[in-house]
């Protein structure tokens, strides 16, 4: 039996969608986003929660990532049940059925010098 890549569940402790861009769109869009990775055999059904410093969290926003596959979430992209505020600070739990890895990015374009900072999120240590 082969061994689980990843965890069930992920925190992200900072978050914060620049409120505009510079540069071509989509591409140079500033947003922030969660890569996952679903190395399992099975589709990984996750759940994404944002909270706030000054009112009650959003979501769950429903997510699905095949089985052997990645996906890349834009926060900014994130609809329903309510789009994800833009210059607001945030931060994000992430829960999935299946053991997924998880990498945080954002992509600050708001000058002609961009910035992109990318960590690894806080994996539980039990899921």
């Amino acid at each position: 039996m082969k061994a689980a890549t990843g965890r069930k569940r992920w925190a992200i402790a900072e978050g914060y969608i620049p409120g505009w861009s510079n540069g071509p769109e989509p591409q140079f869009a500033s947003h922030e986003t969660a890569c996952l990775l679903n190395a399992s055999d099975e589709e990984a059904h996750v759940e994404i929660t944002i909270f706030f410093s000054d009112r009650e969290p959003a979501g769950p926003y429903q997510v699905t990532v095949p089985a052997r596959r990645t996906q890349h979430v834009r926060f900014n992209e994130l609809e329903d049940p309510e789009p994800v505020p833009t210059d607001t600070d945030y931060a994000s739990v992430i829960e999935s059925d299946v053991p997924i890895v998880v990498q945080h990015s954002r992509l600050d374009s708001r000058q002609a010098e961009n910035a992109l900072l990318s960590t690894i999120a806080y994996a539980a240590s039990k899921d």
